[in-house]
């Protein structure tokens, strides 16, 4: 049986399609084939003295065929043979020193596309360990919240910190012209990357999707085992802060109480597009007990028991119709003063800012983010989506001229992966908005 092998493929254009022509070139020892395309750019990757005798053999049996002749090339016509000869001399004039065969010194490196995919590419480990609560110390941690059962329309936040994850893949180097609120800004010279504090991701809490209460309670001691940790650089804290990645918005309740549990009552500063106060007979609780705390109640439960500091909290964004006439009163009296989204064009981003941080005061401060208070034209894969939103940059701005707050712990939720578009346009928005939580906390430390 003749085995000659095609070696080459050379791409010629007819009629503006891409066809092949077909070119069967020998690989060769130097030696006995001089200027042989294929040899010329991928020997160096094959041609040991091994598989240059076996090679040999193959030419001798007929096994595989000459180079090609000029005027075999010529015949393939005038277009198709100078395309033919100009891509072969440019490939043939760019040699490549390989290292060695055992040196995996550039194997090490960040991969935008490939590998275990971390947040940021931070470190990952092990932080629901007791054994390990002494001798791991880390000052900020990603933590991941799978979990959508509490949501009242559309699924798929369970898929979120994945998502969230894969986003972030082009992120490591934080120094960007814009950040902070204006060139004196510290926010501008500040790169989380190489700041000296040890950020890590402490990967996803396993959250069952068959008992909220129990995912809820999984969650929880997920949030308190790294609250448990030791601050490793910090200057300012003694306990790690945690940025979690939901998840619909019922997981913030688990990260307020093991923050609160941490810092004392959390200045909780809402961005939404929903109030999220709402009183369990009003969303969920006519049902049954066990439906009345989920994504739109979780701050009313917070607010009962006593994480949320009821003198300096605010909602940010917020344009979504109430359910009940009950329910500007009761939002009050959960604690909360609000920001609406048309307030963006009478205040402009920053003076919302300013609003926030004359709320808030020098309090310790909760950042929870529904990817919702942004316009589905910028974050269309959501839950519960509501249009007349801010745009990214309009946010951006708001959390950048934050700087100076007493940020102690943050989240991103109710980013829906399977309703994003194919550019993961609302997962890239999401991982913004954690650049800045992450600036903010690197630059008051």
């Amino acid at each position: 049986m003749n085995l000659k092998s095609t070696l080459l493929f050379a791409p010629v254009v007819l009629g503006g399609f891409l066809e092949t022509a077909e070119a069967v070139i020998a690989v060769q020892d130097h030696a006995m084939f001089e200027g042989s395309f294929m040899d010329a750019v991928y020997g160096p990757l094959v041609n040991t003295p091994e598989v240059l005798e076996t090679k040999r053999e193959m030419v001798r049996e007929g096994q595989l065929s000459l180079p090609v002749e000029e005027d075999e090339i010529e015949r393939w016509g005038a277009h198709h043979s100078s395309f033919y000869k100009a891509s072969s001399k440019a490939l043939t004039g760019q040699s490549v020193k390989f290292p060695a065969d055992d040196d995996t010194s550039d194997l090490n490196h960040m991969s935008l596309i490939g590998g275990l995919v971390t947040y940021g590419h931070f470190p990952a480990v092990d932080c629901f360990n007791p054994e390990n609560y002494e001798s791991l110390k880390f000052d900020i941690a990603f933590l991941g919240a799978p979990f959508d059962t509490g949501t009242s329309y559309r699924p798929g936040a369970r898929f979120g910190p994945n998502g969230l994850r894969q986003a972030s893949r082009r992120s490591g180097s934080g120094l960007t012209p814009v950040r902070g609120s204006s060139k004196r800004s510290k926010l501008r010279r500040t790169d989380p990357w190489s700041s000296g504090l040890q950020i890590v991701d402490c990967g996803d809490v396993p959250m069952t999707p068959f008992d909220n209460r129990v995912a809820l309670n999984q969650l929880y001691r997920g949030q308190r085992a790294l609250h448990s940790h030791s601050a490793s650089n910090s200057t300012h804290h003694t306990k790690p802060r945690v940025v979690s990645l939901g998840g619909d918005h019922t997981i913030t309740l688990m990260a307020l109480r093991s923050a609160y549990e941490t810092y004392g009552p959390l200045s909780v500063v809402h961005f939404d597009s929903h109030i999220d106060t709402w009183d369990p007979k009003v969303l969920g609780g006519a049902v049954s007990h066990y439906a009345g705390v989920n994504h739109g109640t979780f701050l009313h439960y917070a607010a009962e028991a006593g994480y949320v500091n009821k003198s300096s909290s605010m909602h940010a964004g917020i344009r979504a119709p109430y359910i009940a006439e009950t329910d500007p009163q009761h939002d009050e009296d959960c604690g909360f003063t609000m920001i609406t989204a048309r307030d963006m064009d009478y205040l402009g981003p920053l003076g919302i800012a300013a609003r926030i941080k004359e709320r808030v005061g020098t309090n310790p401060v909760y950042i929870t983010l529904d990817i919702d208070v942004l316009d589905p034209a910028y974050a269309p894969g959501t839950g519960t989506a509501e249009v007349g939103g801010w745009t990214t940059r309009e946010l951006v701005t708001v959390l950048d001229a934050l700087e100076g707050i007493h940020l102690v712990g943050a989240d991103v939720v109710e980013v829906s992966p399977p309703f994003d578009t194919n550019t993961e346009l609302t997962s890239l928005a999401a991982v913004q908005m954690i650049d800045s939580f992450l600036s903010l906390m690197v630059v008051s430390d």
